[in-house]
């Protein structure tokens, strides 16, 4: 009867699996949810980033799901508002590890958010992708536990030193406020300016403060030719209204993190942002992944970070298949393997799911274009894009 009652439980069971097998893979995926964390500035100085940043990452959670998940598992994904602010990045990130208990955090646009988070999630074993740029991130001891699809102070530094000489630079103050990635900034312009003769001045101001007139006053007795204003949206907004007051009548470049519509919203006035200039990274524009991300999203030009972490959620997903486990330790030990594995091309994580499944190599390009990483987890390289106001409206000069 032992016997029987064996051989009834064992035919049951391939009954089952033959059944399983006929099932929708999206039955499957209402199994306990893999839970990935988006930490995003949903508001303060990224406020004009965050929102969409984690709407694409939902985007892309939905089509996955879709098609039966991630190791028959649905992709829950958990939105925090790091508000651009370190403490409330900690705390945020403190909820999405020890409450939540996701797999991996994606999207720390701020350097100093991501230098603050980045110690808990290694200690966590959670895995991390950054927007952020501030060399010293990467060089922090994370072992391996994050990438970053942003390039470096370095490079940034250099691009914008020959952005500025092409306009005829030759006089340089440069003023920011402190940041992680200050330091770096200013070190990596000085150099590329001086190569070609250029000669530059700094100023660390402190970015809350109403008015900065008095800073102003002191960079333009340099008799500066062009100005580098490097904060972030507010500060900037205040920095520019107060080079209109006093007169300045030469050239303003920053980043494009803060040299957008927002910017040009927040002074009000366009005369005081007209010809302002704006240096970010690029996206793919012309790849498949950047086609299919302006689909996802209906955003026509969706900017550089949302294009980044478009790529983070698609590189988890796929790194989690590939290990055949969905932790943290997981993603860090394939997300090479999906992200420069030397395999088909894939632009999003349901077709690179699929051929993972089948035992083939895959090798990810997104939109913001191919994600090869170094041992660091430093992108090795991406286009930049040359941004001016003309008109009241940001306008692409070049992508190069």
């Amino acid at each position: 009867m032992r016997i029987k009652a064996t051989r009834r439980r064992i035919m049951a069971g391939t009954a089952f699996g033959a059944f399983a097998a006929t099932l929708p893979r999206a039955v499957f995926a209402q199994a306990e949810p893999i839970k990935i964390g988006t930490l995003t500035p949903l508001t303060g100085s990224g406020g004009p980033y965050g929102p969409v940043m984690a709407k694409a990452v939902q985007a892309v959670a939905e089509q996955v799901n879709s098609a039966g998940g991630v190791l028959g598992r649905r992709l829950q994904i958990i939105s925090e508002d790091d508000q651009t602010n370190p403490e409330a990045g900690v705390r945020a990130a403190r909820k999405l590890i020890d409450v939540d208990r996701v797999s991996a955090i994606l999207g720390t646009w701020a350097s100093s958010v991501t230098t603050a988070v980045a110690p808990l999630c290694w200690e966590s074993k959670t895995f991390l992708c950054t927007v952020s740029g501030a060399d010293s991130i990467t060089q922090l001891p994370h072992q391996g536990w994050l990438i970053r699809t942003q390039p470096n102070t370095t490079l940034q530094g250099q691009k914008l030193a020959q952005f500025m000489l092409d306009h005829g630079a030759k006089r340089v103050f440069m003023m920011m406020g402190q940041t992680p990635f200050t330091q770096s900034t200013f070190d990596n312009v000085a150099k590329g300016l001086a190569a070609k003769g250029a000669v530059s001045e700094r100023m660390i101001y402190d970015d809350k403060k109403p008015s900065l007139r008095s800073e102003v006053d002191q960079a333009l007795r340099f008799n500066p030719d062009t100005i580098f204003a490097g904060g972030y949206t507010p500060d900037t907004a205040v920095l520019l209204k107060d080079l209109y007051r006093a007169g300045y009548k030469g050239k303003v470049f920053g980043m494009a993190y803060s040299i957008n519509q927002k910017l040009i919203e927040s002074v009000g006035q366009n005369d005081i942002v007209e010809g302002v200039f704006g240096q970010a990274p690029s996206t793919a524009q012309a790849a498949s992944g950047h086609k299919r991300l302006v689909e996802l999203v209906k955003v026509d030009d969706p900017d550089p970070y949302t294009c980044q972490i478009f790529d983070h959620i698609n590189l988890v997903a796929m790194a989690m298949a590939h290990a055949k486990a969905a932790t943290g330790e997981a993603i860090k030990a394939s997300v090479r393997a999906v992200a420069q594995g030397g395999g088909t091309r894939v632009d999003n994580a349901v077709d690179g799911i699929k051929l993972i499944a089948a035992g083939t190599k895959v090798d990810y390009d997104g939109a913001s274009g191919p994600c090869d990483f170094t041992d660091l987890g430093d992108i090795v390289d991406c286009q930049f894009r040359y941004e001016q106001i003309k008109a009241g409206k940001v306008t692409v000069l070049r992508i190069a």
